[in-house]
C-alpha cells in the first residue's frame, strides 16, 4: 500500500480536527441554550401561580399550608408575596398597612380545630392572636365557652375577623373566652415571632396615626395624651371600598364610628306604599292609563275657587251654609240623635251618608292584583320601596353619636343604612367610649344633634325628583333631533347577566298587561316584615309633551 504524501496527511488532520471542534461547539451551544432557557424560566415565572393554590371550597390551599409550616426565616420573598396576595380575602388582614401585611405573611402559621375547642380562655395571658380563615367562633364570658351553645344569640366571629391582638401587645390577661362553633381554620401569630420580626413597631405606627387623627378633632381638644391613648387602644382602622356596606343599621349597632378618611352615605329604606302622598300620586297617573287626550282646562281653578266665583256672580247675597246644616240634620234624624251638639267635621264624626263609604276613592278598570292599604286599594306591583340618601358623613365626622344623649323616648329609632364611598373608619364600642367621656365632651355632643327628615318628606322628594326626571327625558327627546341610524345594524349576542337597568324601574303602564317582560327583581329585607321590592325610578302614564308644550310640536328645534 503506497504511503500518502505529507500534504494529504496534513489535510486529513485538519479535517478531523475541524469535525471534533464542530462537535464540541455544538455541545457547547446546546449547553448554553439550556442554561439560558432555565434562567429565563426562573426570571419569567409569575410570583403567584393559581395552580399552586387550588383547594376545596373555603379551605386554605395546601401550597399555602406548606409555606406556613416553614420557619419565618426559611420563607422566600416569592412565597411571602404569594401569601400576601392570597390573604387579601380577609377583611381584618386587609385593614393593616402593606408593610405590616407582608410581615404578618412572614410569621403566620396554620392551625385547624374542631367544634367546642377553646382557643382563648378568660383570665389567662395571651401568647397569640388569630385570623379566622374558615369557620365560626363565639365570644363568651365563662371560662369553658359552654354558654355559647346555650345562648340563642351568641356573639359570633366569622371568616375575615381576628381577635387577641390587644392582649398580645400588652401584658394583660384575656378578658373573654373564644370557642369554636364548628371546624375552623386559623392563621396564628405567636408572641415570639411577633417581637422577633419587629411587628410591634409597625403596630405602633398604625396606633400613632389614630392618635394624630383624634388629636385633630375638636371633640377631644381638652384631653390629655394619656387619656387619648386609652381611646386609641379601643379601636382600629377598618377599610371599606366604594359602595361597600358598612352597617345594615347603625341605630341598633353597639359601636360608634369615626370617619378618618373618605366619606360615607346614610340611606333610609322607604316603603312607598305606606305614604298617602304616594297613594295619591299613583292613582293620579293611573287615571291616564286609557290614553285620554289632554283636556283644555288643565290650568283651571280648583272646584272650591270655581264655587266661590259662581256664588259671587250668581247669588251675591245667598248663604248656602243653611242647606248643609239642614242636610246634616236630616241625616242624623234616622239614628235617633239630637242635632243640638256641636258637629265635628274632622275624623269619622260625619254621618255615614256623607262619609267615605266607597271602596276605592279612585274607580279603576285595571285588571291586576290589588292590596289594601291604610288609604285604599293599591296595585300589588306598586307596593315597592326605595333607598333614599338623607345624609353624608365626611372625613372627621362621627356616626352613632347624634342621639347618644337623648332620652330613649325621644330617639329616632328608624333603621338607617351606612354605605361607604371609599372610606376608612375607626370602630369603638359605645359603652367603652361612654366610660371615657367627661362633661365637657357631653356639652359638645349636644351640638351634634342631627334631625333626619320624616319618611313622608323623603317620599315626596323622591316622587318630585322622579317626575322631573321623566319630564326632562321626554323634553330632550322632543327638542333634540333623533340620531340617524345606519340602514343595517349587526345583531350582537346579548351578554348573560343578572342585572338589567329596567329591573330597578317600576312600569305603571304594564300593570294590566298579561305578558310582561321578565327582569330580575331586587328585594330588601325589612324588620318584622316580608322583603320589599326595590326600585330606583317609576315610569308612569302621562300626557304627550307636545300637548303640554304646544309651541314645540316638531322635534329637533334645538339642533
Amino acid at each position: 500500500m503506497p504511503f500518502a504524501s505529507s500534504g494529504t496527511m496534513r489535510r486529513y488532520r485538519v479535517s478531523y480536527s475541524w469535525q471534533i471542534l464542530k462537535k464540541e461547539l455544538g455541545l457547547y451551544r446546546l449547553t448554553k441554550d439550556i442554561i439560558v432557557m432555565i434562567r429565563k424560566r426562573k426570571q419569567g415565572r409569575i410570583t403567584f401561580d393559581t395552580m399552586d393554590f387550588v383547594a376545596e371550597e373555603g379551605h386554605l390551599p395546601p401550597r399555602a399550608i406548606q409555606i406556613m409550616q416553614k420557619l419565618p426565616s426559611w420563607r422566600t420573598e416569592p412565597e411571602i408575596q404569594a401569601l400576601y396576595n392570597l390573604l387579601q380575602v380577609l377583611n381584618s388582614y386587609r385593614n393593616y398597612s402593606e408593610p405590616l401585611q407582608l410581615l404578618l405573611a412572614r410569621v403566620m402559621r396554620f392551625e385547624r380545630f374542631g367544634r367546642r375547642r377553646v382557643m382563648v380562655k378568660k383570665g389567662q395571658r395571651g401568647n397569640s392572636f388569630y385570623f379566622i380563615y374558615m369557620g365560626t367562633v363565639a365570644v363568651t364570658e365563662d371560662e369553658d365557652g359552654s354558654s355559647a351553645f346555650l345562648d340563642p344569640h351568641p356573639t359570633l366571629l366569622h371568616k375575615g375577623d381576628c381577635f387577641g391582638e390587644l392582649d398580645l401587645m400588652s401584658p394583660s390577661v384575656r378578658r373573654a373566652t373564644v370557642v369554636c362553633m364548628e371546624e375552623t381554620e386559623f392563621l396564628v401569630v405567636d408572641r415570639e415571632d411577633f417581637f422577633a420580626n419587629k411587628l410591634d413597631q409597625e403596630f405602633q405606627k398604625d396606633a400613632q396615626h389614630r392618635f394624630e387623627f383624634f388629636r385633630k378633632m375638636d371633640l377631644f381638644e381638652s384631653w390629655s395624651d394619656e387619656k387619648l391613648w386609652k381611646l386609641v387602644t379601643l379601636g382600629k382602622v377598618e377599610k371599606f371600598s366604594y359602595g361597600q356596606l358598612v352597617l345594615k343599621d347603625f341605630i341598633e349597632s353597639p359601636s360608634i364610628m369615626f370617619v378618618c378618611k373618605g366619606s360615607c352615605e346614610v340611606l333610609r329604606l322607604i316603603d312607598l306604599g305606606t305614604s298617602p302622598f304616594y297613594y295619591k300620586w299613583i292613582w293620579q297617573h293611573l287615571e291616564l292609563i286609557d290614553d285620554t287626550s289632554l283636556k283644555t282646562h288643565l290650568n283651571e281653578p280648583s272646584p272650591v275657587e270655581r264655587f266661590k266665583e259662581f256664588q259671587i256672580k250668581s247669588y251675591p247675597v245667598q248663604d248656602f251654609s243653611t242647606l248643609k246644616l239642614k242636610h246634616l240634620q236630616k241625616a242624623w234624624e234616622p239614628q235617633g240623635s239630637s242635632f243640638s251638639r256641636r258637629i265635628k267635621t274632622s275624623g269619622n264624626t260625619l254621618p255615614k251618608t256623607l262619609g267615605p263609604k266607597i271602596k276605592s276613592r279612585h274607580p279603576h278598570s285595571l285588571k291586576c292584583p290589588m292590596i289594601n292599604t291604610e288609604y285604599g286599594e293599591l296595585p300589588e306591583e306598586a307596593a315597592v320601596g326605595t333607598y333614599i340618601k338623607i345624609h353624608t358623613v365626611e372625613e372627621g365626622e362621627t356616626v352613632g353619636l347624634h342621639q347618644i344623649l337623648l332620652p330613649e323616648n325621644q330617639r329616632d329609632m328608624r333603621p338607617l343604612v351606612l354605605v361607604s364611598l371609599g372610606a376608612e373608619v375607626i370602630r369603638i364600642r359605645r359603652e367603652k367610649f361612654w366610660e371615657l367621656i367627661d362633661s365637657e365632651v357631653k356639652e359638645k355632643l349636644y351640638r351634634f344633634q342631627i334631625k333626619y327628615p320624616s319618611d313622608e318628606d323623603m317620599c315626596q322628594k323622591f316622587l318630585q325628583e322622579n317626575s322631573w326626571n321623566i319630564f326632562r327625558k321626554d323634553l330632550m327627546r322632543l327638542l333634540l333631533k333623533p340620531r340617524q341610524r345606519p340602514p343595517f345594524i349587526p345583531i350582537r349576542p346579548k351578554k348573560k347577566g343578572i342585572y338589567n337597568p329596567k329591573s330597578l324601574v317600576l312600569d305603571l303602564c304594564s300593570l294590566d298587561k298579561e305578558t310582561k317582560p321578565c327582569y330580575p327583581i331586587f328585594m330588601a329585607p325589612q324588620k318584622y316584615l316580608p322583603p320589599l321590592r326595590i326600585v330606583q325610578a317609576i315610569t308612569a302614564p302621562r300626557y304627550k309633551i307636545q300637548e303640554l308644550l304646544p309651541q314645540y310640536k316638531n322635534a329637533g328645534v334645538l339642533v
